[in-house]
């Protein structure tokens, strides 16, 4: 992996799951720049063996994927000994207040809802990575 500046270590890995090509890009633009190494995967189905592969420290779930929701896949990571260590930002289109309460019910570590600002979601994931949500 790439340097990414001062302060930037190899364990900045995000895997984001998210099937809207202008969004995915948007978020790997971002991180990137800030040191992030970023990979992807649009599809619902095998998402959790996606992650089991990767490893990565950061996981940003989108709720509406192809073949199977982002709930369902959350509910498997946090029901995983493995996986569950792992923090994860849930996106959604919706924000409405139940899908929210089931994602933090089921172990999310945050929502966001879309759109969103470069800022919000940069300030989110150094917020998550810090141990705070």
């Amino acid at each position: 992996m790439q340097g990414g500046g001062p302060g930037v270590s190899d364990s900045k890995r995000v895997l984001l799951i998210e099937d809207e090509p202008n969004i995915t890009e948007a978020i790997r633009f971002v991180l990137t720049r800030e040191g992030w190494h970023v990979q992807t995967h649009a599809e619902g189905r095998d998402a959790v063996e996606t992650v089991r592969e990767r490893k990565p420290d950061l996981v940003i779930l989108d709720v509406m994927l192809p073949n199977r929701s982002g709930l369902d896949i959350l509910a498997d990571l946090k029901a995983d000994a493995d996986l569950r260590t792992i923090p994860v930002m849930m996106l959604t289109a919706r924000g409405s207040s139940p899908e929210r309460e089931t994602a933090l019910r089921i172990g999310a570590d945050c929502f966001m809802t879309k759109p969103f600002s470069n800022r919000e979601m940069l300030d989110t994931v150094r917020s998550l990575m810090a141990g705070s949500p």
